[in-house]
């Protein structure tokens, strides 16, 4: 079983308020779930978008059985090089609340049988972005004239 995930995060202000998105295909990229959520205020990008693997990742397990994942594959399509090249081991991890959360990611991908991380274009993961953005108006407070 091959599982595609799309996975996007965002933060208005950076640090500011953030919210994630992720979209699950099959192998033959025909979407069954999709969510947005909301994570609170004072988070970076890098930040939000670790979030979206570490949430992806356990709401998959939840979806799938622990039994199913570990016969799953998944491949984790982002749009930020930074996440996708340190779970990739390219880049170093040098901010220390990034650290653990890539530890964290790096802990629940242990559960699969295995867990790609590729790096896609912007255009490509528009869905993902569209929950994010969709999340954070959502909190968002209403502009006054």
């Amino acid at each position: 079983m091959k599982v595609i995930v799309y996975t996007d995060g965002g933060a208005r202000g950076n640090p500011g308020m953030a919210a994630i998105g992720v979209v699950f295909c099959n192998e033959k990229g025909e979407c069954f779930k999709k969510y947005g959520q909301f994570l609170g205020d004072e988070m970076t990008n890098n930040e939000a978008e670790y979030n979206a693997v570490i949430s992806a990742l356990k709401k998959l397990k939840a979806l799938l059985g622990k039994e199913k994942i570990k016969s799953a594959e998944v491949e984790v399509r982002s749009d930020s090089e930074l996440l996708v090249n340190q779970m990739n081991g390219e880049y170093k991890l040098t901010d220390e609340r990034i650290q653990q959360f890539f530890i964290t990611v790096w802990n629940l991908k242990i559960d699969y049988k295995k867990v790609n991380f590729v790096y896609i274009p912007r255009e490509k993961n528009k869905e993902a972005d569209r929950l994010v953005n969709e999340a954070l108006d959502q909190q968002s407070p209403p502009t006054l004239f």
